[in-house]
């Protein structure tokens, strides 16, 4: 872990969605940064501290918002000219506040100003506080306030009980923009082609809090977006290997687009994952889901 030498103005975080309060975070870096002559930069990790401790006390998967790809579009749109992913592990975890502050921010990345959220803790037992960074640097450091959207707190906590409960308008108010999962078209089972319902495949290296059939929009094939109906999770009719998959019936559309990179938008959820008897009930299905989801884009479409 280390920067590139220059002085920065940084900003600390997960940032896992890069939602409406990341967002006002890395505006207030740029600003500061400008104000400063200072390089904006950010401070994220992976896996999450949440996420380690979580393998580490066997406690389950926490599921992601984004992939660190994702994260890197999103700090690049925001005006981040640095972005310094540190590995979180154990040696990371056993740094005490202090070394935290001495050996991460100050010599490695050079950092003279600072912005943390309000619950900011840091160092070994999370014992670093606000209070403590003032007290033990030189540098400014700001406090990030609560920001409300419509009265609820923005988090990604509340955007993943969001995608959890099949609210996508309210994530969508969450994080500034409809949750999204990109990624790169693969070769699949070509079962859907059989059924008559061609998919473009993206395998998922996380988890996901969203499952479920839902109407999508997808970018990255073309001038304009296209519209379909996409399949997001374990699909129990027929999967094996207990690995998500994000399958896309585009409509009106055929072909050939392994390899391209697309950003899949999810719109609205029509219902949740069903395990079928047999392929012909599964097919049925499909070809009801394709007809709701035309549906509603097409509602969508005269309503705007």
């Amino acid at each position: 872990m280390g920067g590139d030498g220059a002085p920065v103005a940084l900003t600390i975080g997960n940032f896992d969605g890069v939602h409406r309060a990341h967002r006002a975070m890395l505006d207030r870096t740029v600003e500061a940064a400008a104000d400063l002559g200072l390089s904006p930069a950010v401070l994220t990790f992976h896996p999450s501290p949440k996420e380690f401790f979580a393998r580490r006390a066997g406690t389950g998967i926490v599921p992601h918002l984004s992939t660190p790809s994702d994260k890197l579009q999103r700090f690049r749109e925001a005006g981040i000219e640095h972005v310094v992913i540190a590995e979180f592990g154990a040696r990371l975890a056993a740094l005490s506040a202090e070394e935290f502050i001495s050996t991460v921010l100050e010599r490695r990345l050079r950092t003279r100003w600072l912005l943390v959220g309000d619950d900011f803790r840091f160092g070994h037992k999370r014992a670093g506080t606000i209070d403590l960074l003032r007290a033990a640097t030189t540098f400014t450091v700001e406090r990030m306030h609560t920001v409300l959207h419509e009265g609820q707190r923005v988090s990604s906590t509340a955007v993943r009980a969001a995608l959890q409960a099949g609210a996508l308008d309210v994530a969508e108010k969450l994080l500034g923009r409809p949750y999204s999962i990109t990624g790169r078209v693969a070769h699949g089972e070509k079962l859907g082609r059989a059924l008559g319902f061609p998919t473009a495949n993206l395998p998922l290296r996380f988890t996901p809090p969203l499952t479920g059939i839902c109407a999508v929009k997808v970018d990255g094939l073309g001038s304009q977006p296209r519209y379909g109906v996409a399949s997001l999770g374990m699909r129990p009719t027929i999967n094996a290997h207990g690995r998500p998959l994000l399958e896309v019936y585009l409509f009106d559309f055929d072909e050939p687009i392994y390899g391209r990179r697309i950003c899949v938008s999810f719109l609205h959820k029509l219902r949740d994952e069903v395990k079928y008897p047999d392929l012909p009930s599964l097919q049925a299905q499909i070809r009801r889901d394709a007809e709701q989801a035309r549906a509603y884009l097409e509602q969508l479409e005269t309503v705007s």
